[in-house]
């Protein structure tokens, strides 16, 4: 019964997000609108989170009539310091989401500017503390000042309003204040998404891994795990990889943490969004911008226990262009760099050498790297060579947005009992869903239950 409930709540609410995207989409790109929709509830969520977070601590202090959102902002700033050492921001009440929308629907005259100030101040509370990192910039992509919104001031905020009512009109779960709020809100980015991946094209597909996909990439790395110590996504996007250990694990289960890296600002951006709209907190998370190949952030912090990716295809990049690269720690071993053109290798290498002994990488690749010659032949070599491939997974053909390609999943193991390596054709494993593949969780199944880890419990 529960179950059913959850599923009718769902579907409402992917309904109402249909619905506000299309009557908010106008003249605005629909991929470049998603960060109006998204940033405006991640607004609404980091409003609620701090709201509850104060105002159950005072009930349960027997505080039975307290409300955050009703203090003055005076009142406020003496536990300000308190709030950003906890939650790692601070809102002052007249800064809410559900305060200024009240304001706006009576007078939205300034709201842009309102709101403009407001962005700013939530970053700000944040400068010079432990979560500051996770909350610069955050906002960058909500410019509330854009044509798109609007040709005049008057009509931008016509349009601000409209969409902060949408946002305000979605119901995040019948349990009000309790936490299962927070997998609505969750649930409502995922499916935002999906909705602008599978109508944007390459354009969306390229921040996009399916939901089936990241659940097949996560459940190999966690064959005979429990608990896993901490994940890393070399190219993490919107963070829908990561994300999947804690649907699957719960965060708990992921000791100490998400760990990746984007190099697209936007996407970067939408990433940390995600995970706070799935409550992993600042300090569970470490999301870096910039080129994982060239300049990697997370030195300090590798080996990690489960790497996942959906790596770029055959991006370009510096290669032996860069003297450096060649003695870099990750791709020396192979003996020789991925071509310039074709930097899916080196996303291969860079990760074999940040895998824990006792960790799994499962990575997405497109077939040509398992055919082409050159340096790509030499570095597969080294890899079967070393004995660090524990099996090829072929995939059926379109299964992601903007490409209709068969890919196939690379999984690497360090220190493993036998010198083999298995190949999975999966390519029939999959239902069909309109014009699209689609992994059902029996295709899951069956691909996991032949993985050579499976077989060996």
């Amino acid at each position: 019964m529960a179950d059913n409930r959850k599923e009718t709540e769902r579907a409402e609410l992917h309904r109402t997000i249909w619905g506000i995207a299309n009557d908010l989409r106008g003249s605005v790109d629909g991929w470049d609108f998603k960060q109006y929709v998204l940033g405006m509830l991640f607004y609404r969520y980091i409003s609620e989170n701090l709201d509850l977070y104060i105002s159950r601590g005072e009930h349960e202090a027997g505080n039975k009539d307290f409300s955050y959102a009703r203090l003055s902002d005076k009142e406020a700033k003496a536990v300000k310091d308190d709030i950003v050492r906890e939650k790692g921001f601070f809102i002052r009440p007249s800064q809410l989401f559900r305060n200024v929308l009240d304001k706006a629907n009576k007078d939205n005259t300034d709201l842009n500017e309102k709101l403009a100030k407001i962005f700013k101040e939530i970053e700000a509370s944040a400068l010079g503390t432990e979560s500051e990192d996770d909350f610069k910039g955050l906002f960058d992509d909500i410019d509330v000042n854009s044509n798109k919104l609007g040709a005049t001031v008057s009509k931008r905020n016509e349009m601000l309003v409209k969409l902060m009512n949408g946002i305000a009109s979605m119901d995040l779960g019948s349990g009000g204040w309790s936490d299962n709020a927070i997998d609505a809100f969750g649930d409502a980015y995922e499916y935002l998404m999906a909705m602008y991946a599978s109508n944007a094209g390459k354009s969306g597909g390229e921040y996009y891994t399916p939901q089936e996909v990241s659940e097949l990439l996560t459940k190999i790395t966690l064959v005979g795990r429990k608990t896993v110590n901490k994940v890393y996504d070399p190219a993490c996007g919107s963070g829908s990889l990561l994300l999947k250990f804690a649907k699957i694990l719960g965060t708990d289960k992921v000791r100490q943490g998400f760990f990746g890296q984007e190099i697209n600002i936007t996407t970067y951006n939408l990433c940390r969004i995600n995970m706070f709209l799935h409550d992993v907190g600042y300090d569970k998370f470490s999301i870096k911008l910039g080129d994982t190949l060239t300049d990697p952030k997370h030195w300090d912090d590798e080996p990690f226990e489960a790497i996942v990716s959906n790596p770029p295809y055959s991006i370009k990049w510096e290669g032996d262009d860069n003297p450096l690269l060649i003695n870099d720690q990750r791709f020396a071993p192979a003996g020789v760099l991925a071509p310039k053109g074709k930097a899916d290798l080196a996303f291969i290498m860079h990760s074999l050498s940040w895998l824990a002994t006792n960790g799994t990488a499962a990575i997405v690749c497109f077939p040509g790297i398992m055919y082409r010659g050159g340096a790509e032949q030499k570095i597969r070599k080294y890899l079967v060579d070393n004995n660090y491939i524990d099996c090829i997974i072929q995939l059926p053909d379109n299964l992601f947005f903007g490409t209709s390609i068969a890919t196939c999943i690379m999984v690497l193991k360090k220190g493993k009992a036998e010198n083999k390596t298995l190949f999975i054709d999966a390519s029939k494993e999959c239902v069909k869903v309109t014009n699209s593949n689609k992994l059902s969780p029996e295709n899951i199944s069956h691909i996991l239950a032949v993985l050579p880890a499976a077989r060996k419990r």
